[in-house]
């Protein structure tokens, strides 16, 4: 019997090597941000586990402000790709000026709206079942958050920018050490270090406003300087700063669906959130650790995505559309496997992780059920994520947009409710919910990335608009 021979041919082997290059500093930079963001929790844990479930009602929310940028963000990626696979540098660095100054008109707004509605919001997400102490620390925790949601957003913008561009080992950097210093902040302001009060969860807020500052004004200086790394989206001061809004109008109608998509997905898990936290504040204090610990999980496909969307849009931009579908294969594949061996970990040695967040015996058992449904969850979770980037990088938004409501309002917040409120089934209800919502969303991105048609999507838009001159004309 002849032995088998694995050969690599030259074109997947340059393939393998591109998507190496676009992955790895995206992976590093999700990874670390993530387990930065766990240290972040672990040392509320030990603080106290009040500290933990008062931030975890503010989360969502966050997140939900949040996705007001999410438009101009992957519609900015997106066509900075195109620009950049056909060459257009002009075409590149005008979206990357519009979208600073988009981000910035409406990070002011939320960063204002935020502080005005913590209240209102922290007692909405309590649903009677946190006690009061608790929704006062979450008050004072998003309203300090909440202020520095301007810099977060320009901070993404320029993420975004670069990435579209194919640099992710820059916003890897910088993103790096404004989560380092969070770190640092947290230990000085949770615990009162340098001679400063004790602040817990208040000084959690703190010190991530302060960092996500710093991050902010490391951005800006990356793309307004002239780094040769960075030189296809340089932005100057000089430049024209007003707005284009036929670019403006054209980032909207690509990320529109993200948009929509994302306001969606975080107004139905803070449903989800709100229907866990009526189980009380211990409860819910493992849901959330359980949360912060997933995030780790969605790190590796959320890296394989931005790579995706990357690679894809730049091939779309050349007119590649094959090598678009067999990049994006590749990518969903290689998703597949590392999220799986996470699944592994979470599904043998659950402990090991609910433990460095607290040793509160009842709060461990029930992260570590919260974490062996992640496990089981892996597969749709990497196949989702990793296919939603390569069709993001055509501009084919919409079905990710379908996948998500229908994923997370079917099960997370109907199925959920159905499962705590009348079938008595607690946190293990409302997990299985969370691992059903991961696989309709997969097998609806996976019929659309089979079906090809996403691949003429450029194509598709620009005969429209060429048809809709020539009427005009």
């Amino acid at each position: 019997m002849k032995p088998i021979k694995w050969e690599i041919s030259p074109e997947k082997r340059t393939l393998y090597k591109r998507i190496y290059e676009i992955t790895w500093p995206a992976f590093v930079e999700l990874v670390m941000s993530t387990m930065f963001g766990m240290v972040d929790m672990m040392m509320l844990g030990q603080y106290s586990s009040s500290a933990v479930a008062a931030v975890g009602l503010t989360n969502q929310p966050n997140m939900l402000l949040m996705a007001c940028f999410s438009a101009i963000n992957v519609g900015a990626t997106t066509l900075i790709a195109w620009g950049v696979g056909a060459g257009d540098t002009k075409s590149a660095r005008n979206v990357t000026r519009q979208t600073l100054i988009v981000n910035l008109a409406l990070g002011l707004v939320i960063s204002v709206l935020g502080i005005w509605a913590s209240r209102p919001v922290v007692v909405f997400m309590a649903a009677g079942g946190i006690d009061e102490e608790t929704m006062e620390t979450g008050v004072r925790y998003f309203q300090i958050i909440a202020a520095g949601l301007l810099f977060q957003e320009l901070n993404m913008a320029v993420t975004a920018a670069l990435r579209g561009s194919g640099q992710t080992r820059v916003p890897m950097v910088y993103n790096l050490v404004a989560n380092l210093l969070n770190v640092l902040g947290n230990y000085i302001f949770i615990y009162g270090k340098l001679g400063l009060p004790a602040m817990g969860a208040e000084g959690a807020a703190l010190s991530t406003t302060l960092s996500r500052a710093i991050g902010c004004g490391i951005a800006l200086y990356v793309v307004m300087s002239r780094r040769s790394m960075t030189h296809i989206i340089h932005v100057s001061l000089k430049a024209d700063w007003r707005p284009d809004w036929q670019v403006i109008r054209q980032m909207l109608k690509i990320g529109a669906p993200a948009t929509f998509e994302q306001f969606i997905l975080q107004s139905g898990f803070m449903l989800f959130a709100r229907t866990v936290s009526t189980l009380g504040t211990t409860v819910f204090a493992a849901h959330q650790i359980g949360l912060n610990i997933n995030s780790l999980a969605f790190s590796p496909a959320n890296a394989f995505g931005v790579a995706a969307t990357t690679l894809v849009g730049q091939s779309i931009g050349r007119g590649e559309t094959d090598v678009a579908m067999k990049q994006s294969k590749v990518i969903g594949h290689l998703s597949m496997a590392v999220n799986c061996l996470v699944g592994v970990l979470f599904l043998l040695v659950p402990q090991v992780f609910a433990r460095l967040y607290t040793s509160d015996a009842e709060v461990i058992a029930m992260t570590c059920l919260c974490l062996r449904m992640i496990a089981v969850a892996q597969p749709g979770m990497s196949q989702q994520l990793s296919l939603a980037g390569a069709l993001r990088g055509a501009g084919d938004t919409l079905f990710p947009m379908i996948a998500s409501v229908s994923g997370v309002w079917v099960f997370r917040v109907i199925v959920c409710y159905l499962m705590v409120n009348i079938l008595g089934l607690g946190l293990f209800g409302a997990w299985l919910t969370m691992v059903m919502d991961q696989y309709l969303r997969a097998a609806i991105i996976m019929l659309r990335h089979r079906s090809g048609k996403w691949l003429t999507y450029k194509q598709r838009s620009l005969e429209r608009r060429a048809q809709k001159k020539a009427q005009q004309a």
